[in-house]
């Protein structure tokens, strides 16, 4: 380590533009070297971030995105006067399919569900997994009967979804109940969730694989 008086380095730079050219360079150098480091960890940063927000088995969005970007798209859509639908799924009686077929098994369904309902959807949509075999669609500007429309197709789909990639096993056949809701005037996202957790009470009433609004 090299420690030079400030007035002395000034008296180099006055009298030798090598000096001062080099020092540039150097600081040139050095600033490049450690922006560069802060780019790392910024991208680092937002990889861990992107990574905390998602579900580890299925891929989707988990719980901890849809708290912090729920109440966004719910702001947005009323700054925007445009209608946000959301898309509640469960998985049919899982806890018995679980105990048919095994908890691997299980967690092929839930893969196999999951790549459903994002291969369904809009880019500009999103897809959750709320918790356990419950999952979720966001539709933004997407009003009531367009949203049950897209319920409708998911709900088909699933039924043809292929859980077991080794076809020489029986296949098992996942369906899922689904509960549409619309945002209402006055509505908040907690409202909004309830609102389609009730009409997916409704479609398991009315006997599954079906959907309720």
């Amino acid at each position: 380590l090299l420690v030079i008086e400030p007035e002395r380095v000034w008296q180099l730079i006055d009298g030798h533009n090598g000096v001062a050219r080099n020092l540039l360079r150097l600081l040139s150098f050095r600033i490049r070297a450690t922006n560069a480091r802060l780019r790392r960890r910024q991208k680092l940063g937002e990889f861990y971030r992107q990574l905390s927000f998602n579900d580890g088995l299925t891929g989707l969005y988990n719980r901890a995105w849809l708290n912090d970007a729920l109440p966004k798209l719910v702001t947005r859509a009323r700054q925007d006067g445009g209608p946000l639908s959301l898309v509640m799924i469960d998985l049919d009686h899982f806890k018995r399919f679980n105990d048919t077929h095994g908890h691997i098994a299980g967690d092929s369904a839930l893969c196999a569900a999951a790549g459903v309902i994002r291969a369904g959807l809009r880019p500009t949509d999103f897809a959750v997994r709320y918790g356990g075999e419950e999952m979720m669609a966001i539709l933004p500007a997407t009003p009531q009967q367009q949203a049950v429309m897209v319920a409708e197709r998911l709900c088909a789909r699933m039924r043809e979804a292929v859980v077991f990639d080794d076809m020489r096993l029986p296949l098992p056949h996942v369906t899922g109940s689904f509960g549409v809701a619309t945002l209402l005037p006055g509505q908040d996202e907690r409202g909004l969730i309830e609102a389609a957790d009730a009409a997916l009470y409704r479609a398991k009433e009315a006997g599954r694989d079906r959907i309720g609004t």
